[in-house]
């Protein structure tokens, strides 16, 4: 029996079994196989996958929906991924039209690397903003920003959550409620016993991912990030919106160094709900 076509395989979701074999199609495109965040995203959203005849994944790729339980108001396309053996051979293409079509018309948006952008403006997505992928050792000393931060309690989930729900537009609960156990760190800034401002820090390989940043400002996004590199001997990463020049800024100074520009892009919405101001940072770009 003649073997299929890729491009004709059937498509299925995946689940957390499948955790393994997504790993192994991130090493197989030389990207870091990222288990944790790998872990997460099959656990709070759903994947899409084409099973290789040969054994392994084809092609994989991860949709994280936000919004009230009975109704989905956004959904985050990431971790689009074809095996190099499989490249070029329409997969990619045919593994986004099923995700676009399952999804309907709820608005959708991505993190775009240069590559993978012309297959989303065909597929009707355009951009919105842009992101700036920083990464390296945290560097201490100069001016400490004046906002007090603490580690997160499990009293503050719910201040967190109507905080995070107020700037991003959208309810994100069942991927936030995951952060406690998903990150190392959780912290948040106060001022007057209100809540003003949350972060997280993740392991991922070996850095710490600072995501989601929020916060009421500038300066508050600054003591959060100092407050996170405190305790740890990793180099940070994170993903800031371009738009907050000054804490891209400052970020340089501190020792973090550009390493890409990823196009934020959008579907079926000119652009994306809540308060940009006070949203600095995702908590990863594959879950917008």
């Amino acid at each position: 029996m003649p073997i299929p076509s890729p491009a004709a395989l059937p498509i299925r979701r995946l689940t957390f079994r499948d955790l393994a074999a997504c790993a192994d199609l991130s090493e197989d495109r030389g990207w870091p196989r990222e288990e944790h965040k790998w872990g997460l995203l099959l656990t709070a959203g759903k994947g899409y996958g084409i099973d290789d005849p040969d054994g392994g994944l084809v092609a994989a790729c991860v949709v994280t929906e936000y919004g009230p339980w009975e109704r989905t108001e956004l959904a985050a396309i990431g971790m689009v991924l074809v095996a190099e053996r499989h490249a070029r051979q329409g997969v990619g293409r045919r593994l986004m039209r099923h995700v676009v079509s399952a999804m309907d018309t709820t608005p959708l948006t991505l993190h775009a690397t240069p590559f993978g952008r012309p297959l989303y403006e065909e597929l009707g997505f355009k951009v919105t903003g842009h992101a700036e992928m920083l990464r390296g050792h945290f560097l201490s000393g100069g001016e400490t920003p004046q906002v007090a931060t603490r580690a997160a309690t499990a009293e503050d989930l719910p201040s967190i959550l109507r905080l995070d729900e107020e700037v991003f537009g959208v309810d994100r609960t069942a991927l936030i409620t995951r952060l406690p156990a998903f990150a190392d760190q959780l912290h948040v800034a106060e001022e007057d016993g209100r809540i003003i401002g949350y972060a997280a820090a993740w392991p991922n390989m070996d850095t710490h991912v600072v995501g989601p940043l929020i916060a009421r400002d500038t300066e508050t996004a600054k003591a959060l990030v100092t407050s996170l590199a405190e305790h740890t001997d990793r180099p940070l990463r994170t993903d800031i919106d371009v738009r907050h020049e000054e804490l891209v800024s400052w970020a340089k100074t501190r020792g973090l160094t550009s390493v890409t520009l990823n196009a934020v892009m959008t579907v079926g919405v000119a652009d994306l709900p809540g308060d940009w101001t006070r949203r600095f940072a995702p908590l990863t770009v594959a879950a917008g």
